[in-house]
């Protein structure tokens, strides 16, 4: 799947995100530790920002001045009503240069949809993108092994693809970053994050 097809799936399902019993806690004791490493507030990216906007009123509370960007239009279109003074993109991030350096990155459950072939390119951009002491958070599938599948739990079938923790760290390594904390979340799901920070 591209990542439009995941852009036209979200669309459908943005009804999941905005019922009154969704768990706005989710990610924010994990972002809370990642800021805790960042040198300093500015500009902050959230990759794959969905419509909650529980990760803008973080960054904003903690000083940043955050930025959010999507595939999915729909996602965007309800970011922006509740936080109309914050510029979103509706972009695919495999394709989209980013618009400028940023102290902190977050890809919470979203860079999961990307092509397989695409993975090592959007870190790659994204801790480029990061400034000196900057910080990247994101989620993935803690699998042993490389792979993608599909799956429809959602609603509409969405497709999801992870390096595999050796793969990340493989990765991490020949990159101008130190890993500063990884963890199983969710375990024994696989659900798994790295906080990873630039030189």
């Amino acid at each position: 799947m591209k990542p439009t097809d995941i852009g036209k799936a979200y669309n459908q399902i943005t009804h999941l995100w905005e019922r009154e019993e969704f768990n706005r806690e989710n990610g924010i004791e994990q972002h809370r530790r990642a800021i805790a490493f960042v040198k300093n507030r500015g500009a902050a990216l959230d990759v794959g920002c969905g419509c909650t906007g529980r990760f803008m009123d973080l960054l904003q509370a903690e000083g940043f001045e955050p930025e959010g960007v999507d595939v999915s239009d729909e996602m965007v279109r309800l970011a922006k009503l509740k936080h109309p003074q914050i510029n979103f993109y509706q972009q695919d991030i495999c394709q989209w240069e980013l618009p400028r350096t940023y102290d902190f990155i977050t890809a919470w459950d979203s860079i999961w949809h990307i092509p397989l072939d695409q993975q090592k390119a959007v870190l790659t951009k994204l801790i480029e993108g990061l400034n000196s002491g900057g910080v990247l958070i994101f989620s993935f599938g803690g699998t042993d092994e490389v792979g993608d599948h599909t799956d429809d739990t959602m609603g509409p079938e969405v497709y999801y693809s992870t390096l595999g923790v050796a793969g990340f760290l493989e990765l991490f390594a020949g990159l101008n970053c130190n890993v500063r904390h990884l963890e199983y979340d969710q375990y024994p799901e696989l659900h798994t994050y790295f906080i990873v920070q630039k030189n």
